[in-house]
């Protein structure tokens, strides 16, 4: 066994520590800490696993309600759905390992994440992700995209969870950092949700699944720094997934559950047994003493350093009931998996290892999590970008959606998902390619909506507006489907926080975050924050992902994109024309320019309500949430779904065609309906107090934008081929 280094300051700083922080190391533990120990706190201490940038603002988020059952601070949120049900869910990042190894950063990423669900003594039902890789043209984008997406697909598909949605993004901002989001949700007994807090002296922590081996050591400070010369050399800092593996430890970490032998459990995630361990006894109020050698190791020659931050997947760590040692055993010998003991719960306030003989690490446990450091980083709110006041024109509508709806980032994602199961289970309702994603609650009539947005061009330009967008086009989505929002959760993707404009930029986001949860009573359950996504200095953009949820009582409740010929089709929601920061002033003519629209929160709660109330009266057939492209891309994805034209009234209200047709005004749906609703839709909309005409109907071959047309074939054709085109298959 080689000799391990000598601690310093320069050391210490190799480790992501500052000075500051080495000398509060000092301090804490009166002594020049061993090598383990270093490598122990550097991981407790670092941005991805102490929050430390972010702390003072995460506090400020809306997270309780009558239907939450289990907040921010577990493994994952638990929402209550009745019928003794829960819903589990959470999204995490794998950012940084995706960009050095795609198809091994995001599988386990998707991993990671449905460990975080089962962990929690659920049975997954979905997965979804949220991707953002840089320009179509950038020499690197298709290979991380290939390799991404291969990698979810191949562990998701080999676990058997259906992944059911999620986004794809292509910008130059992530040229240097892609992002891969991964979102997981499992179904649980509402009274027999297991937590992570240790309770009880002297009770055996015993390590449960895979072997551990060198993959993954200093995974979690790797994610905590920005990149720049030497990513490739960062790649043995990327973990190894088997996804096999992690069905046999889920089906037999379910039915150790269910014996009675689990006092607490957690997912060994980002600095594996170290988090864990230390996360448990501070829950718990407890100390932690491990014996290193009974750890199963796939390595020879494994030092203390290396088995305390590897990340190798499919492990957990559990605190046991002494009695039921045996049975539990049995269970993963059944299930051909490793069943260890290796330490147990103790009184004193200590986080104790030890390595063929010898004391490696002794460190105060709850002053390890509880002292870690926390930063109120100095901040810039983000300048307010002046009004576009040469606004390009439109000459023909046609012609300008063809060229939107082709391009790679709105065109169809059938690429991707075409590479998921998302029907392996037999309760997927609706997959993807819809507003959101609707799965069956196995054995009831119920369902539960997902969808995940962000706009990061509007939270670019004004993070608290951007913020507050977000959360409302999940509201919209999980609207348009006849869902009720029941609650979120989050992904946090920003730049270097010690820089002041994109600590501004958390901050911001955080705020128009906050105010839209609690205004559309849709709090924030769980989630993840990722910062110092940075290549060479280069900052992605702010990119809060949002992930929602909602509750279909029935599946009868559910509203199709899709309507049928002879439909009326209704705006609802107040047109402006808002063409600042839009999609059609950035694709089609290169400019990212202006403030984004405002986000009315009391009228989405309205407009969102309201559509929900029409189809409970049976007055829609359809509806869809417009976003990216307004109303002219919204019509052309309501046409294709119903496979039928439709007709478009000409500009109103004196706006210009790209003001009418491309503007991105919040808080609007399109509806269609049968001919004899119309009129009560539209007295309905004025009793609820909101904006609504008729725009016109689905109807013909064709897609009419007032004075010009596309066949519907041509549309389809141009949204079906973008991304197959950008990969080179098509």
């Amino acid at each position: 066994m080689s000799a391990e280094p000598a601690v310093t300051q320069a050391l210490a700083a190799e480790h992501g520590l500052t000075a500051d922080e080495f000398s509060r190391l000092l301090d804490l533990i009166g002594r020049t800490p061993t090598y383990t120990e270093l490598g122990i706190v550097s991981a407790m201490w670092n941005e991805h696993c102490s929050y430390k940038s972010s702390k003072k603002w995460l506090r400020t988020l809306p997270t309780t309600g009558p239907q939450v059952i289990c907040g921010p601070g577990e493994n994952a949120g638990v929402v209550d759905i009745g019928d003794g049900l829960a819903v589990v869910f959470k999204m995490e990042s794998h950012n940084h390992p995706s960009f050095i190894e795609p198809f091994q950063g995001a599988a386990t990423g998707v991993g990671g994440i449905l460990r975080d669900v089962f962990t929690m003594g659920a049975r997954p039902m979905a997965a979804m992700n949220a991707l953002s890789f840089g320009r179509p043209e950038n020499a690197n984008t298709r290979r991380l995209l290939a390799g991404a997406v291969e990698g979810i697909g191949g562990y998701g598909n080999c676990f058997g969870v259906p992944t059911v949605g999620g986004e794809l993004r292509f910008h130059a901002g992530y040229d240097g950092n892609c992002l891969v989001n991964a979102f997981a949700a499992g179904i649980a007994k509402a009274d027999s949700i297991f937590y992570s807090a240790a309770s009880g002296v002297g009770m055996p922590v015993v390590y449960l699944g895979a072997k551990t081996g060198r993959d993954g050591v200093g995974g979690a400070t790797m994610a905590s720094a920005e990149f720049g010369e030497g990513t490739e050399e960062k790649r043995p800092t990327v973990q190894v997934g088997d996804p096999f593996t992690e069905k046999r430890l889920m089906e037999a970490t379910l039915e150790l559950m269910g014996s009675g032998a689990v006092i607490s459990i957690q997912d060994m995630g980002a600095a594996g047994l170290t988090c864990s361990a230390v996360e448990m006894g501070d829950k718990g109020g407890l100390g932690i003493a491990l014996e290193l050698d009974a750890v199963p190791q796939r390595e020879t020659g494994m030092i203390a350093y290396e088995m305390m931050l590897s990340e190798s997947q499919e492990r957990m760590l559990m605190v046991l009931k002494p009695e039921k040692e045996a049975e539990a055993r049995a269970i993963f010998d059944k299930w051909d998996l490793d069943f260890a003991i290796v330490g147990e719960t103790i009184a004193e306030d200590r986080f104790l290892v030890r390595h063929k003989g010898e004391v490696k690490a002794d460190l105060p446990l709850a002053a390890l999590s509880g002292s870690a450091p926390e930063y109120d980083r100095p901040w810039e709110p983000t300048p307010a970008s002046p009004k576009v006041e040469d606004m390009p024109a439109c000459e023909d509508a046609a012609t300008d959606l063809m060229a939107l709806i082709g391009n790679p980032n709105f065109c169809s994602r059938a690429w991707v998902w075409e590479q998921y199961d998302h029907t392996v289970g037999a309760d997927t309702a609706v997959g993807p390619g819809s507003d959101a994603a609707v799965v069956r609650v196995h054995g009831t009539h119920r369902a539960l909506a997902f969808a995940s947005d962000v706009t990061p061009r509007y939270c670019f330009a004004d993070p608290v507006e951007g913020g507050r967008q977000a959360v409302a086009e999940c509201f919209r989505n999980l609207c348009a489907t006849g869902a009720k929002p029941l609650a979120t959760t989050d992904n946090l993707n920003f730049g270097n926080p010690e820089k002041p404009r994109i600590m501004g930029q958390l901050v911001g986001c955080l705020q128009g975050i906050g105010e839209a949860c609690e205004a559309l009573d849709m709090p924030i359950v769980s989630g993840n924050v990722s910062l110092y996504n940075e290549t060479d200095g280069a900052a992605i953009p702010p990119t809060p992902t949002i992930a929602a949820v909602g509750l279909l009582e029935s599946l009868d409740d559910r509203i199709p994109v899709g309507g049928r010929k002879g439909d009326v089709l209704v705006m609802l929601g107040a047109t402006v024309g808002w063409l600042d920061r839009s999609a059609w002033l950035a694709e089609l003519h290169g400019r990212e320019e202006g403030p984004p629209p405002p986000v009315d929160l009391a009228a989405e709660r309205r407009a969102g309500e309201l559509v929900i109330s029409l189809k409970n009266r049976g007055l829609l057939n359809a509806a869809h949430d417009l976003s990216d492209g307004g109303m002219a891309v919204a019509a052309a994805e309501m046409a294709l779904a119903s496979r039928c034209g439709a007709t478009l009234a000409a500009p109103r209200d004196g706006l210009s065609r790209a003001a009418w047709f491309f503007g991105e005004d919040q808080g609007r749906y399109l509806i269609a309906c049968p001919p004899s609703a119309a009129l009560d839709v539209l007295e309905a909309a004025t009793e609820a107090g909101v904006p609504a005409r008729q725009l016109g109907t689905l109807e013909g071959e064709h897609l009419t934008l007032g004075a010009s047309s596309v066949t519907l074939d041509a549309l389809r054709e141009a949204h079906a081929g973008g991304l197959a085109r950008m990969m080179g298959e098509a």
